[in-house]
């Protein structure tokens, strides 16, 4: 078995005392009882580790080996480099060893285990000297970092490569995507002062559904029923919210009310979404390449969407130009299509939106976009990341249509905050306003009923 992974079946490891001095036991001192997994000592000990282990093994093989392939294939040969440096390791050091040289040679690193948590959305890196994760809605950091500048440099042309991209001075900033769907952001020098920075938005593996998120205290049922009456009435919803603050979960939790019967189209700058219908067509945008040709943009994918026969547009997140289509679609026979966008209440919502119009260059005026906007739009619902790391549906509204030359808002739900309890946990409640959406009856006629004190304000939630 050690000769597929070893250049000519060489398994001998030579004592290499030099260049681990800082390993040894000093004459006269007691031997080092635990070594720190993520400090100095261990990482040298890595070092050269990995060293030894890239000059003996075929690296070309290693591209379809599984972790624990090569895992038993390294184990007798970690055994014996530690045995031959004399450094005294015990049993979980010597697994943690091991299991960290396996993530250099197959996968990015410090960072593998990070990527394997299900409890961690984001892993932040701040040079190679610091690692932070957000789990929880809480952001920590960790004790990992990278031997130094040019580890952490190799990891991320490790990613980069995988796609095809590259990044350096020409280019300091890239967006990359993990093969299991994580979102990453790189910047480098110049532009990254310090060193290099890393942002991955972990793809999560099982999509959050509304029912889920009341179990986070994220909303209640009674607004869980309006979102899925809204869905299934084919109401176009407008998901507002800050960075963060679970714009693309809730999209993705409202899609699953959407009939299998209906085909949809995605269109993202980043594939998230995870529809669960058996007729989606998902698109994604593509960066120009290093010669600065070959972009494709959003508002391109929406007008080709437009000729794919979908019954409803669901769009990542409207940022520009696109938002002009996305209105033209919502307008014109796709109704109930949904899409994010960042604002931090429902009425910044609409604003944005007028300007993200305004930039697509058509002869409209700002009545005239409004007039749009009312109409493509019905319901907006408000996300919120709170101090305590808690994500809240703060706010869902419904848009009434125009008076004057003011788009005309509802509210009938949000969220009431009222104190701050000892760990700085925001207490608060959702309360109803006592308005009932206008489109109640007609979503009566569809066999969708509301229940009696749906929108009592007397009533908690």
């Amino acid at each position: 078995m050690l000769g597929r992974f070893i250049k000519g079946g060489e398994t001998r490891i030579e004592p290499k005392q030099e260049s681990t001095a800082v390993l040894q036991v000093a004459s006269g001192a007691s031997p080092v009882a635990d070594l720190e997994p993520h400090g100095d000592e261990f990482l040298a000990l890595k070092v050269d580790l990995h060293r030894h282990l890239i000059d003996r093994f075929n690296l070309a093989s290693l591209e379809t080996a599984s972790k624990d392939e090569i895992l038993n294939e390294i184990r007798p040969i970690v055994r014996e480099f530690v045995r031959g440096r004399n450094v005294p390791l015990n049993a979980r050091e010597l697994d943690q060893l091991t299991s960290d040289t396996a993530d250099e040679m197959l996968g990015l690193g410090p960072i593998e285990p990070l990527l394997k948590d299900d409890s961690i959305a984001d892993i932040l890196i701040n040079t190679h000297k610091r690692v932070f994760i957000e789990r929880y809605g809480v952001i920590e950091e960790t004790a990992i970092r990278f031997r130094d500048e040019a580890h952490l440099l190799r990891v991320i042309n490790k990613i980069v490569s995988a796609i095809g991209r590259r990044v350096d001075e020409s280019v300091p900033m890239v967006d990359a995507r993990l093969a299991d769907g994580s979102r990453v952001n790189i910047a480098v020098r110049p532009i990254s002062v310090d060193g290099p920075l890393v942002s991955i938005r972990k793809f999560s593996k099982n999509p959050y559904s509304l029912e889920r998120l009341m179990a986070f205290n994220s909303i209640r049922q009674p607004m869980v029923d309006l979102l899925r009456i809204a869905v299934q009435s084919r109401k176009s919803i407008l998901v507002s919210g800050g960075t963060g603050s679970g714009k693309t979960t809730l999209l993705n939790a409202l899609s699953s009310y959407i009939p299998s019967r209906e085909r949809l189209i995605t269109i993202e700058d980043a594939a998230e979404l995870q529809l669960q219908q058996p007729h989606v067509g998902r698109l994604e945008t593509r960066p120009p390449n290093v010669e600065g040709k070959g972009e494709v943009r959003q508002r391109e994918l929406l007008k080709n969407a437009l000729r794919m026969r979908p019954d409803r547009i669901i769009v990542g997140e409207v940022r520009g130009e696109e938002a002009f289509d996305m209105l033209q679609a919502m307008n014109t026979g796709h109704e109930g299509s949904m899409t994010t966008i960042h604002a931090n209440t429902p009425r910044d919502a609409i604003s944005r939106l007028e300007q993200m119009v305004g930039m697509a260059g058509m002869p409209m005026t700002n009545d005239s976009i409004r007039a749009q906007v009312a109409s493509a739009i019905d319901i907006i619902v408000q996300t919120q990341r709170l101090s305590d790391g808690g994500r809240r549906v703060t706010s869902i509204s419904e848009i009434t249509g125009m008076e004057g030359n003011v788009v005309q808002l509802q509210e009938i739900y949000h969220f009431v905050r009222r104190d701050i309890g000892a760990e700085g946990t925001i207490i608060g409640e959702f309360r109803a306003t006592g308005v009932r959406p206008r489109f109640a009856q007609e979503a009566a006629t569809l066999g969708h009923h509301f229940t009696k004190d749906a929108f009592n304000p007397q009533v908690a939630l």
